[in-house]
């Protein structure tokens, strides 16, 4: 017990602070991602980016903004407690996001090369959203 406060500290939490750092994580990667198709030009992001060449540029864009929209997702609902069922809501919708990424990387066949993060980023992020549903909810306010 903190004499100062009154206040008692519990165990941590394991799985929530896991939790907490995953949904971090990937929250800036898909803030800096989803940042990028939005605010950079099409010819520079296709110096990093392949797939640009290949759609329209306003498919581009809405990845970029369900990138975003998603980062946002991950964090928001449970930092504030306001409907914290989105957050892994959220998570499953940048899992779908990469399913298309590596249905595109096989079509364009750069599969050797973007596989590995596009599984890597899938598996965290529905690892994100079954342990939120599962291991480690956030109750609502």
């Amino acid at each position: 017990m903190n004499t100062q406060t009154g206040a008692v500290r519990g165990p941590i939490n394991r799985w929530s602070l896991a939790l907490w750092i995953a949904q971090a994580l990937l929250a800036l990667l898909y803030l800096a991602a989803g940042g990028a198709k939005l605010i950079q030009p099409i010819d520079a992001l296709a110096a990093s980016m392949s797939f640009v060449t290949h759609v329209p540029e306003a498919v581009t864009r809405l990845i970029g903004t369900l990138e975003v929209l998603g980062a946002v997702g991950l964090i928001l609902p449970a930092a504030t407690r306001i409907k914290p069922w989105l957050t892994p809501l959220a998570a499953v919708g940048l899992s779908l996001i990469q399913v298309g990424a590596i249905i595109t990387h096989a079509l364009l066949g750069e599969t050797a090369k973007m596989l590995p993060i596009n599984l890597t980023l899938l598996a965290l992020s529905l690892f994100i959203a079954w342990a939120r549903l599962r291991k480690a909810k956030i109750p609502a306010r």
